[in-house]
């Protein structure tokens, strides 16, 4: 029987600060002892930019340099707007006025990406923050805490899936510019 090669999953994605992680994940938890489902701890909470999916390994340096190859500016993310999907059943926060910074991010990352020859999804960028997985209906949710995210780099990560939920590891950060 042949080895099956060992493929990368990857994604690029903005970090939240320590204490806004740990201020998001507080929020998750309370929201799951109402609606049930698994919020996300601290560490996994993360805003997805681009996700590229299965690779080989071989892609890595391609993945790097793309990343590498993007521009964007520092800025800042508030979110201040929290929405439930009941066919996926996630909680996800969002800003309602979403950063012409972030767009700008997203849209020239996906352009490096795709002049490198990676297949990316179709649909349009809509930034949001997962915190609870497996939930069920809510009568209301509670509203976020004042949430005020310094953007300043985003990170090429691999996800390692597990039983219970993934692990993220950052392979490489890219550092945005100043604001001119």
């Amino acid at each position: 029987m042949a080895v099956k090669p060992e493929r990368l999953r990857l994604f690029y994605a903005l970090w939240p600060p320590a204490p806004v992680a740990e201020s998001l994940a507080r929020w998750g938890r309370a929201v799951a002892q109402d609606c049930g489902g698994r919020a996300l701890a601290p560490e996994a909470i993360h805003l997805t930019l681009a996700f590229l999916g299965w690779l080989p390994p071989e892609r890595l340096g391609a993945a790097r340099a793309a990343g590498a190859a993007a521009r964007g500016e520092v800025h800042a993310l508030v979110l201040d707007r929290v929405r439930y999907q009941a066919r996926s059943g996630i909680v996800w926060a969002e800003c309602s006025q979403p950063p012409a910074a972030l767009a700008a991010l997203a849209a020239s990352l996906t352009a490096c990406l795709s002049g490198s020859g990676f297949g990316l999804e179709a649909r349009p960028f809509a930034p949001h923050v997962t915190l609870v997985r497996r939930a069920r209906p809510a009568a209301e949710l509670a509203p976020l805490p004042p949430t005020d995210w310094p953007v300043q780099e985003f990170a090429l990560v691999r996800s390692r899936l597990g039983s219970e939920r993934a692990v993220y590891e950052t392979l490489e950060r890219f550092p945005l510019r100043l604001a001119r």
